[in-house]
């Protein structure tokens, strides 16, 4: 279930509680008159079923409550509500199905933000996946693959692509290049501090590793798994399962392969640095092909489960 908490111009209520009250799905309608103060207006508040809640929020957008007036969502971990056992019945389809595409706009948006954190997680991902690389160590590569936050702006971009939203997409794009390319050199810097310091040698870097020299040596499999990776990630983000996108994160060697590239840069190692950038590139056109074609096909089932669907409840069975 979703709660929705709504500010709307007192002029409007009527229609707002008219449209929720119609709205299959949804339950526990309570209005306050006169409670919002910036902006003015009523406080509305619903309950309504999460394969119900894209209708209700491009109703209510196209009503323009968020320009004139409110609308925050927040999802309900725990509801003991009979009528909101009803509700979820009522609502055609399953909420595992549903997409918020609002939701997932919103989400991706913050995701996809080239900030100093983002900036700062990219490069210490790469850098413990530097680590690995030269000592051969798969849990070191896992554990990068974990940390690394690049799925939020492959997501963002492959919404963004999906939904036509031109500033999204750029956003993302930058992010994902400009991220990695501040990682990468931030890790060359710290393969030439580990190398003066003694840690890190060639030698480790031309052995032949064989834990981890995949990451250098992109095949058919490495496109396969990214594809799988994108679908995956996709369904976890439309489907709120965080746990599932862990499992995407340490599945794709995006991260390992430019810490490859950074250390094999620094040692003049031209071919592993080609291979590993290779990689990475197949990494990232696999994963947005895969997240572009998902999204899409869920956005055409749902379009058109949601035409077959009785559109809105009599208002005297709300």
């Amino acid at each position: 279930m979703l709660h929705l908490r709504l500010i709307t111009p007192a002029d409007r209520t009527a229609e707002v509680v008219d449209l929720v009250e119609r709205t299959v799905g949804t339950t526990h309608v309570a209005v306050v008159p006169g409670a919002a103060r910036d902006p003015q207006g009523d406080l509305v508040m619903c309950d309504v079923a999460r394969e119900a809640g894209d209708q209700l929020i491009s109703g209510l957008r196209e009503l323009g409550i968020d320009e004139c007036g409110s609308i925050a969502v927040e999802n309900i971990d725990l509801s003991l509500s009979t009528r909101a056992d009803r509700a979820e019945k009522d609502a055609p389809g399953e909420a595992a199905d549903a997409v918020l595409w609002e939701q997932l706009q919103d989400a991706t948006h913050e995701e996809s933000t080239l900030s100093a954190t983002y900036i700062a997680f990219l490069s210490l991902a790469t850098m413990i996946a530097a680590c690995g690389v030269v000592l051969d160590n798969a849990i070191l590569i896992v554990g990068a693959m974990a940390v690394g936050p690049e799925f939020g702006p492959l997501a963002g971009f492959c919404t963004a692509l999906v939904q036509r939203a031109p500033r999204l997409a750029w956003r993302s794009f930058l992010a994902l290049i400009a991220g990695f390319a501040v990682a990468i050199v931030v890790t060359v810097g710290f393969s030439h501090l580990m190398a003066w310091m003694e840690l890190f040698h060639a030698k480790d870097l031309e052995a032949e590793r064989p834990n981890t020299n995949f990451i250098y040596r992109p095949d058919e499999f490495s496109f396969v798994v990214a594809v799988l990776a994108g679908i995956a990630g996709m369904l976890s983000l439309t489907s709120a399962r965080v746990g599932a996108l862990v499992g995407v994160a340490i599945s794709v060697t995006t991260v390992p392969a430019a810490a490859n590239a950074a250390v094999a840069f620094s040692f003049q190692e031209y071919r592993q640095a080609w291979g590993s950038t290779e990689q990475l590139l197949l990494n990232l056109l696999g994963i947005v092909l895969a997240g572009t074609l998902t999204l899409i096909v869920q956005k055409g089932l749902w379009t058109r489960f949601q035409a077959r669907r009785i559109p809105r409840k009599a208002k005297t069975g709300a």
